[in-house]
């Protein structure tokens, strides 16, 4: 690992001052000269030590007043502050009340320890865990390279989805939980102005870029996530398959949202982790199980239209038959 300069941010304003470039930006092109954000740093330390960065400026923004909280709005919406641990949402009542699949979600997400130390932000904008970009002898496409090694490499853990150019896939399964609910990430920038952008719109595909998974620019920090508000009809579940039976990243994840009218699905959302290059919402699900009395037989149409577009590689073909499983294991719980 690099030796390093520390800056203690004191506000958003003075942290966008310090930065001035992404650690996407600077996996790509290695200037050395980089400042980069760090908030619980599980992810950025990782890259350091595995020698992908070297930022020459860490801007620590752990400490900025008013990025640890979670707060309800007078219409039941919900902020969730970019610093707030994993840790604090899968503890938080009316998050695992209201958002049952988000609980889930943090609740399986790394071990305790890195929960207590993760930040939503910081989940959201963590780079992939494909071992060919994690390897610094392979400069594949998400570091400016030329090459998916994975595509013709090994691949069993890799897209099934959406894999026309780089085949891996998302780390972050609480993404998949937050699509569900049509969550929006609160983005400010160098000017103090602030947007709100749905989680479908601040993942980048790799046919867009490659060199990043999302929007994010040197100029621009994550302050917070949006959480609409549910209703008591509202119902919701998340499963997460990992390699083993451990604390693993997801192999297969799925998030269901269904607006319920006694057994009959009014309105769905059914998103799937760990299948393609960003989390993907799976409209064909979705249509099946909307205007329909939800059923076993109703969950497994369901589950075959989420598979409809699969395109295997050569090693995860397996992956098909298990999101299969685990989205009518989804369906069926929440009826």
């Amino acid at each position: 690992m690099n030796r390093f300069k520390w800056y203690e941010a004191k506000s958003v304003e003075d942290a966008l001052e310090q930065v001035n470039s992404t650690v996407s930006n600077e996996v790509a092109s290695r200037t050395g000269n980089a400042a980069v954000f760090k908030a619980g740093g599980t992810d950025l330390l990782d890259l350091m030590k595995e020698g992908l960065v070297e930022p020459k400026t860490i801007v620590h923004i752990g400490n900025i007043p008013g990025m640890r909280e979670i707060t309800a709005d007078l219409d039941e919406s919900v902020r969730i502050g970019a610093n707030v641990t994993l840790a604090e949402i899968e503890e938080h009542a009316y998050i695992r009340d209201r958002y049952l699949a988000l609980h889930q979600a943090v609740a399986s997400a790394a071990t305790p320890q890195l929960r207590n130390m993760a930040t939503i932000g910081g989940n959201l904008a963590q780079r992939t865990r494909c071992w060919y970009f994690r390897s610094i002898d392979h400069k594949c496409l998400r570091k400016g390279g030329d090459t998916c090694f994975a595509r013709r490499g090994e691949n069993e853990n890799h897209a099934i989805m959406n894999n026309g150019t780089c085949v891996s896939v998302h780390a972050s399964s609480v993404s998949t939980a937050l699509m569900a609910f049509d969550a929006e990430v609160i983005i400010t920038d160098g000017k103090g102005e602030e947007k709100r952008v749905p989680m479908e719109e601040f993942f980048v595909s790799p046919g867009e870029d490659a060199t990043t998974e999302n929007i994010l620019r040197a100029n621009e920090i994550i302050t917070g996530v949006y959480l609409p508000p549910v209703k008591d009809s509202r119902k919701s579940y998340y499963i997460k398959q990992g390699p083993r039976k451990s604390y693993d990243w997801s192999i297969a994840d799925v998030a269901v949202v269904m607006e319920m009218q006694g057994s009959k699905c009014t309105e769905a959302r059914v998103v799937l982790g760990a299948a393609a290059p960003t989390p993907l919402r799976s409209r064909p699900a979705e249509r099946t199980l909307t205007g329909k009395q939800v059923s076993a037989s109703v969950a497994v149409e369901a589950a075959t239209a989420a598979m409809e577009r699969a395109r295997p590689l050569s090693q995860n073909a397996y992956k098909i038959p298990l999101f299969e499983a685990i989205i009518r294991e989804a369906i069926m719980e929440i009826v």
